[in-house]
């Protein structure tokens, strides 16, 4: 499979969905899913992929949208929703039980053309629970094309498919745990410091702490999947426009205007956190002059956003002037309007700006083979004199 096979799939998709937002399920299987199966090397004209394929059920019986087989046997099950809509837990808890009434199907998609998420029956137990492997969007795919290994044909026939979802599994949890036991992981690296070398003049726990931040984001990196956790999980996201089809437009814009990075002023080693965000993430940084809703460790004097999807860039930059609770920000809309409250975990802020401080950058920098898949941190200096992503990061 060659990226621009995956480019071109990706933009004609984009295309498609732009003109038809409210595309029905009907539409998007044959304009946006079964493009996706051929892509991953399944061929629909012949018998290794079947059409609303039946399923035993206790009940009866019920069909789901694709199946694509080895053989005579369905391996992976494919469930397509339509465009419009988001997909839901209980369509997921749907996908899984057709999973279960099929010994060799061990993967399931569930898809609305846009969104994608990928099961797999967890081979560490005895019962073969059907688990979520990697949710990814349509958008992703371009930056992160690894993502597809675990769903090509070759790969499914081979068993790469199953190496592939162990060693994410492996990942996924380490990323897991130090996301959440980052605290108590900073304060054994912190005793293990001072145990070793004494006391030091420096703030040993905050370096301590980015260290832990840092080894989470050398893991995503590793894993090349851009979305292992459900998407209310994912702490860069700031808006609803990222959980679904419906944009927000920004109110207004409190821009200062464009700004060449070598006019940046501050000390070339003031601390800059460096955030990524989709297109559909620049109004909330626009209306508010802030960034939201995000963790994060220890102090930093400049905020610099990567625009992910078509951009791949780091467009905008920012002077901190505080990092609040989402209550206490003054944003242009209630956080609920931006992201569901329950998808706001305690721990997470709002990170406000300097006023007239907020520019988009006269010569942003492109990326290469490194982007900013979570937090990461550089200095003013780099990001003033960087040609590319590789130098920031």
């Amino acid at each position: 499979m060659q990226r621009d096979e995956i480019e071109e799939y990706v933009g004609r998709c984009q295309q498609l969905i732009e003109s038809s937002p409210q595309m029905d399920e009907e539409n998007t299987k044959v304009k946006l899913v079964q493009p996706f199966l051929e892509l991953l090397g399944w061929d629909l004209y012949s018998t290794e992929v079947a059409l609303e394929y039946t399923i035993p059920m206790a009940s009866g019986s019920t069909h789901v949208d694709y199946a694509l087989l080895v053989g005579d046997s369905p391996v992976v099950f494919v469930e397509a929703k339509p465009v419009r809509s988001s997909l839901t837990d209980d369509e997921v808890r749907q996908l899984r039980s057709y999973m279960r009434q099929e010994l060799d199907v061990d993967w399931g998609v569930l898809t609305n053309g846009q969104s994608f998420e990928v099961l797999t029956k967890n081979r560490n137990d005895n019962g073969g629970e059907e688990v979520s492997v990697v949710q990814f969007e349509l958008d992703d795919l371009t930056e992160n094309p690894g993502v597809l290994e675990l769903l090509t044909k070759e790969s499914i026939r081979s068993g790469k498919s199953d190496e592939v979802a162990e060693q994410v599994a492996q990942t996924n949890r380490a990323i897991n745990a130090l996301q959440d036991s980052e605290d108590s992981v900073t304060n054994a690296v912190t005793e293990a410091i001072e145990s070793e070398v004494g006391e030091l003049t420096i703030d040993l726990e905050e370096q301590a702490r980015e260290f832990v931040q840092g080894l989470g984001s050398v893991l995503r990196e590793q894993r090349q999947f851009v979305s292992d956790k459900p998407q209310e999980e994912i702490e860069q996201e700031p808006n609803k426009a990222d959980d679904s089809s419906d944009e927000i437009d920004a109110k207004r814009s409190q821009t200062a205007g464009k700004i060449a990075r070598s006019e940046i002023e501050g000390d070339g080693d003031e601390r800059v956190a460096v955030f990524p965000t989709k297109e559909s993430g620049v109004p909330f940084l626009e209306e508010n002059e802030a960034w939201g809703f995000v963790r994060v460790g220890s102090e930093f004097e400049y905020v610099a956003m990567y625009v992910t999807g078509d951009l791949r860039e780091v467009k905008y930059v920012a002077r901190v002037a505080d990092v609040v609770d989402p209550d206490d920000a003054e944003l242009m809309r209630k956080p609920t309007d931006y992201k569901d409250s329950a998808k706001i975990d305690d721990g997470k802020k709002v990170i406000t700006f300097e006023p007239g401080s907020l520019y988009e950058l006269d010569d942003p920098i492109p990326y290469k083979s490194k982007y900013a898949q979570g937090l990461r941190y550089t200095t003013l200096e780099k990001l003033r004199t960087a040609e590319t992503t590789d130098d920031v990061l």
